[in-house]
């Protein structure tokens, strides 16, 4: 395929080498410094595209590709308040877009056994649950767009939580003083240097805790499977999440 890169950051760069070494072309890179390159014309020279620019610029790439009529894999989180908008839109102009907080394989099958656990979890309320996400410190958003995922999966599971709740921990380890209600799920926040991305869900009671972990040891992962993500969408019509593309039998 012929792919267009919105960001060129670390992810970006990982992405390029990912997609080449599948004997893809990269046809377009738009970053910061070539804004005035992100143009229809320019962008119908690909296939498909691939998004891990900023919250800031996400939306702006999505209607661009919608404008020039090409496929766009979205990997940026921070702009989910205007998803419902751009579904429509997408619908509306017969486009393609897929979305989703996180492309790897691995953290998919987590999302799919963290929702089956929430729901076992019903039968035992004495277990207190939370969710906690670690983050290099370049991370944009808090939470991340996985743990709100995975947060997700437990509220539509278990029935004791209605509802998520932040909390970014500080550089000296402390966490800001916000009381949680006993229906809101906690969701743990930690931004340290060269950390990929850990998150973990711990149900926590008197005699034992129990605690669901994925770490990433680096971003290829999430970088393969954008590149995955985009050979799925390639030649299909519609508004997509990721998990759209993975099936579970369990």
């Amino acid at each position: 395929m012929k792919i267009a890169l919105f960001g060129y950051g670390k992810m970006g760069k990982i992405i390029e080498k990912i997609a080449t070494d599948r004997r893809h072309e990269i046809v377009l890179i738009i970053d910061k410094d070539n804004l005035h390159e992100a143009t229809v014309e320019n962008l119908q020279k690909a296939d498909v595209a691939i998004e891990f620019s900023t919250p800031a610029t996400a939306i702006q790439n999505m209607n661009l590709c919608f404008e020039a009529g090409v496929p766009l894999v979205v990997g940026t989180t921070g702009w989910y308040e205007n998803l419902n908008e751009i579904k429509e839109k997408c619908i509306a102009g017969n486009n393609t877009l897929m979305y989703g907080s996180n492309y790897s394989v691995g953290v998919n099958i987590f999302f799919h056994v963290n929702r089956m656990l929430a729901k076992i979890m019903n039968n035992y309320p004495y277990y207190e649950v939370q969710v906690e996400e670690i983050h290099h410190t370049q991370k944009l958003d808090s939470p991340s767009g996985t743990a709100i995922t995975i947060a997700e999966g437990v509220l539509e599971n278990l029935d004791a939580k209605n509802e998520w709740k932040n909390v970014l921990v500080t550089d000296t380890g402390e966490a800001a003083d916000d009381a949680l209600t006993n229906s809101q799920l906690l969701i743990e926040s930690h931004r340290i240097e060269n950390v990929p991305g850990t998150h973990t869900v711990m149900y926590d009671s008197e005699v034992d805790s129990i605690e669901f972990k994925h770490t990433a040891h680096n971003r290829n992962g999430f970088a393969l499977g954008a590149v995955i993500a985009a050979e799925w969408l390639k030649d299909k019509k519609g508004f997509y999440a990721v998990t759209d593309m993975f099936t579970f039998n369990a």
